[in-house]
């Protein structure tokens, strides 16, 4: 038995992994080589820095990802309780003042007495540890531990470009073209709306599909997530894409008229003071000049100060059905656990509920105990099962959705949308409750 657990990287997975093993009494050496050495994305030491949106997506249980919430929140998530305690308005969404959440991850970490914190890099790994390890280096893993886990695995690793949307700051927008609303009227008017007429968004479209792009990818032969395109491609796939997509005016009404616009570009609060907002959906690979010209032909936005510009990174992750037990333990490696968006999810609290699970299953390990599953019948179990269990060879991450998950019992009774989401949350909360009693 050992009374130790190492973790590399301090994001949101290693930072629940840390978390999770410091529950069952363990001491945890944190290995994070931020402020020394950081990534292309990341601008700070702390724990859990979120380097996209500051949206954590639905709150609703009837949405996978409101359910998944709920379940991280039953299972005593670090990641969770910090996000709830620094909350923004963001109407249905979870969104979180991004430093204040960090720092509260940081803070509750650091001032731990079972964690250990080292500022390094690591860039080798043994293959037979003598302790469990959980790596949670992320999509952004340094070039030398990547080299390193190629090593031990001897796998090549699979990869997508990730983006970034900018950020503006609120004094240097023109409030008298912007209305205040969420979208069916939600909850509060917690969305900035910049309307535009069709003429405005197809002067916009055009000097996008125009617009320049960094250097240095081929974006041609380049496989995006889904969720995360950059809005230059969207805008490739379509005159309508935007309107019909991030752009979409449903559900939303100026105050001073009794039609939608024809697009909608929505700014969600960044901070506490909201001083700073970001463009919905905006992430881009547009050069900084580019986004300066292009993104101020939006109504509102003529004058905006950018105080962060979109940008591209490149995401890692491995081949988890190939490399991975169920448990986040590496089939060949006994001692080595994986989390976070390197395992083939892809959100914020998707990595969470893999560094819960990972640091769950590293100290049961380390104290000589059987290693856990979720049930697939949860949001959690679901995305686990798809990850260790999805097809090898076209692998492609996931985030929670309710289709991974089981089918319902509908008992030849056909359900309405509605119903079935309530029978998903249900099951799923049912299925956890008793699961959380047996271990």
């Amino acid at each position: 038995m050992s009374n130790e657990v190492h973790v590399i990287g301090a994001g949101l997975a290693g930072a629940e992994a840390a978390w999770q093993i410091t529950r069952l009494g363990l001491k945890v050496v944190l290995h994070e080589m931020r402020p020394g050495k950081l990534t292309p994305a990341h601008k700070t030491g702390d724990f859990a820095e979120l380097v996209c949106s500051n949206s954590f997506k639905s709150k609703s249980r009837s949405n996978a990802s409101g359910l998944l919430k709920e379940e991280l929140s039953r299972l005593g998530s670090l990641i969770m309780s910090c996000a709830v305690a620094n909350e923004l308005p963001a109407g249905q969404a979870l969104a979180v003042d991004r430093d204040l959440f960090a720092k509260c991850v940081s803070d509750t970490l650091t001032s731990n007495p079972l964690v250990t914190v080292i500022e390094e890099e690591v860039t080798k790994l043994s293959h037979h540890p003598d302790e469990p390890w959980v790596i949670a280096s992320g999509p952004l893993t340094s070039d030398a531990l990547a080299l390193a886990l190629q090593d031990i695995l001897g796998e090549s690793y699979l990869y997508f470009f990730d983006a970034i949307a900018p950020i503006v700051t609120a004094e240097s927008l023109d409030m008298s073209k912007v209305f205040r609303a969420s979208r069916y009227d939600k909850g509060d008017a917690d969305y900035l709306n910049c309307p535009m007429s069709k003429e405005q968004y197809m002067t916009f479209l055009t000097e996008l599909l125009a617009a320049e792009c960094h250097p240095g990818h081929d974006f041609e032969k380049t496989s995006f997530f889904e969720g995360c395109i950059p809005i230059e491609e969207m805008a490739k796939r379509g005159a309508k894409t935007l309107a019909f997509g991030p752009l979409k005016p449903v559900g939303l009404k100026p105050p001073d008229s009794d039609l939608p616009p024809y697009a909608v570009v929505q700014l969600r609060q960044d901070n506490v003071s909201a001083e700073l907002y970001n463009l919905v959906g905006f992430q881009t690979n547009l050069r900084y000049a580019e986004q300066d010209r292009v993104f101020r032909l939006i109504p509102g936005l003529e004058e905006a100060k950018f105080v962060r510009y979109g940008t591209m990174h490149r995401n890692l992750f491995i081949n988890s059905p190939r490399l991975l037990e169920p448990s986040l333990r590496f089939k060949e490696f006994p001692l080595l656990f994986c989390a976070g968006q390197m395992t083939g999810v892809e959100g914020y609290l998707e990595s969470a509920a893999t560094g819960w699970l990972a640091g769950q299953n590293a100290a049961r390990v380390a104290l000589d105990r059987e290693v856990v599953t979720l049930p697939p019948t949860t949001v959690m179990g679901a995305l686990l099962h798809y990850i260790t269990h999805a097809a090898e060879d076209n692998f492609q991450p996931m985030n929670a959705i309710f289709g991974i998950m089981p089918p319902l019992n509908e008992s030849g009774k056909r359900l309405s949308k509605k119903e079935r989401q309530e029978e998903y949350a249900g099951r799923s909360l049912s299925t956890l409750s008793e699961w959380m009693k047996k271990v």
